[in-house]
């Protein structure tokens, strides 16, 4: 990249780098093979890649809050306020996750992932929060219907999730392991309603360990030059 040399007003020289990475010199008149990437832009890609690398560490926080949930042991904010912070925690981390993923073969399964994982967590957080038998006069929601509804939106969620862990698995971008990972723990999360209790606990367990792969392998990756 070259140094073009200028006068201030004080006469001082003013060293001027080109706007555009990887662009011709000035005085050579070739066209760049390449289409030029403007710095500014450069920047910002980087500066979105850095705030996605550690806005993964936020999925193992999530699962750790997510497998206390399971555990049934009572806490001081409530398993409201928990559920809440888990879930928002574990929004943020699957959105960097996804972003991470745009530049990969998979993205259009990461995309839809994500989309689906949304869908399903914006109704399973408040629905977890209602009891069995609540009718809700702002919504067409009936006496004994939160449960199916429960199972429904764990059940999108987790099929969120499963697209997630294979377009992780199949990107070739970061360790395939936490795919399976997190495709493992999408089935146990989406039984959440209707499994045994120490089904859930076991897929807290397994997002765990995708979401420490994940945070790991991806907080350590470097764009090509």
């Amino acid at each position: 990249m070259s140094i073009s040399q200028r006068q201030t007003a004080s006469g001082r020289p003013l060293r001027v780098a080109p706007a555009w990475v990887g662009a011709p010199t000035p005085t050579s008149g070739l066209v760049a093979q390449d289409h030029p990437v403007p710095v500014r832009d450069a920047v910002w890609i980087w500066s979105v890649r850095r705030y996605a690398r550690l806005a993964l560490w936020g999925l193992p926080i999530a699962a750790v809050l997510y497998g206390w949930l399971t555990l049934g042991v009572p806490s001081a904010p409530g398993p409201l306020v928990v559920r809440l912070l888990a879930a928002w925690l574990a929004t943020v981390a699957l959105i960097a996750l996804a972003g991470l993923l745009a530049g990969s073969r998979t993205r259009r399964s990461a995309l839809a992932g994500l989309l689906i994982t949304l869908a399903g967590s914006s109704a399973l957080v408040p629905l977890a929060v209602l009891p069995q038998n609540a009718v809700v006069e702002s919504a067409p929601l009936m006496a004994g219907h939160v449960p199916l509804l429960l199972a429904a939106a764990g059940t999108i969620t987790g099929l969120g999730l499963l697209l997630l862990g294979w377009a992780v698995f199949r990107s070739k971008l970061v360790n395939p392991a936490d795919g399976v990972l997190l495709m493992l723990a999408a089935v146990a999360i989406a039984s959440e309603s209707y499994a045994a209790k120490p089904l859930p606990t076991v897929g807290a367990l397994l997002l765990l360990a995708a979401g420490m792969g994940l945070a790991w392998t991806g907080g350590r990756l470097v764009p090509r030059s």
